[in-house]
Formats: C-alpha cells, sequence, structure tokens
C-alpha cells in the first residue's frame, strides 16, 4: 500500500526530506497541498523570525490565482506549537493580516524543540499536515540551520508516494 508523501529539497543547504501527509488526521489541509503539488512547486524559503525553528515558504498568490482549491481551510490537527519534524499548513484569510486583500497559505517546516505559532497579528492555530520521519529530523535541522545561516532560499515541493 502507498502512502502520499511529499519531498522537499533545497540543495545549497542539503535539505532533503520526505514528509508523509496525515490524510486522516487534516483532510482538507492535505488534500490543498495534494492538489497545490500537482506540478513540481518551486517556493521562496526563509527563516521564521517569530515562530522560532521554522523556515516559512508562504505560497505566492501567483501560484493558488484561479485555482479550485485555493479556497478558506479549517483547522485540522491543529497546534500552536509545532514539534520538530512537523510540516505545518498555516491558512490566513484575506484582509486579516495588515489588510491584504489575498487570502496567505504558509508551508512551514519545523525543525526544533520551542516552535510556537505567534505572528505579528498574534496567535494562529495551524494544522500540522505532513511529518518528516525520526530518522530525517537529524539532518533536517541540520539544513534547516545552514538555511537559517545563509538567508532566503529557494524551497523545492514535490508529490511523493512511499
Amino acid at each position: 500500500m502507498t502512502r502520499r508523501a511529499i519531498k522537499i529539497s533545497e540543495p545549497r543547504s542539503g535539505l532533503s526530506a520526505t514528509a508523509l501527509l496525515l490524510t486522516e488526521k487534516a483532510p482538507e489541509n492535505a488534500a490543498f497541498l495534494w492538489a497545490y503539488l500537482a506540478e513540481p512547486r518551486i517556493v521562496a524559503g526563509i527563516h521564521a523570525m517569530w515562530t522560532g525553528p521554522e523556515i516559512s515558504c508562504p505560497v505566492p498568490p501567483a501560484h493558488l490565482d484561479g485555482q479550485s482549491y485555493a479556497g478558506p481551510l479549517p483547522a485540522e490537527n491543529a497546534t500552536l506549537t509545532p514539534q520538530p519534524g512537523d510540516v505545518v499548513l498555516s491558512y490566513v484569510p484575506p484582509f486579516m493580516w495588515g489588510g491584504n486583500p489575498n487570502a496567505i497559505f504558509d508551508i512551514g517546516l519545523f525543525y526544533g524543540q520551542g516552535a510556537r505559532l505567534f505572528f505579528p497579528i498574534g496567535w494562529l492555530a495551524g494544522s500540522v499536515v505532513a511529518q518528516v520521519p525520526p530518522e530525517q529530523r537529524e539532518p533536517l535541522a541540520a539544513a534547516c540551520g545552514i538555511v537559517r545561516r545563509n538567508g532566503a532560499c529557494d524551497v523545492t515541493f514535490t508529490r511523493a508516494e512511499i
């Protein structure tokens, strides 16, 4: 039996991880991510400032224009304190953050202890939509540390089945 997963990579840091989608715990969020990754996506990644040990990958609005799956997402398998290896999909409705007329979809790669989903607009529960397996978490943390030191990067997300 194969299960849906996502492959996450960034060549400068050596980031290479496969995260299993949690379709049973976050069905609508997993469906969004799977539909979004119908084609490989390159998304700008930057080390988060407010949330701690996270590489934040905001989905560009141009990737979402006219897409039927780009609607409001419920909080599923919600957390305020992501754990190492969690891939968290955060959804911010239009006009909520600084009057931005676009909804915000952010893919967060969490790699260390002490993370929290606290933003300039306050606490915002995100959906743990996928998890990197334990044996890949140490290399994930090492690569994310390189991203933190090097600055912005391009993260590639693709579909995978394991």
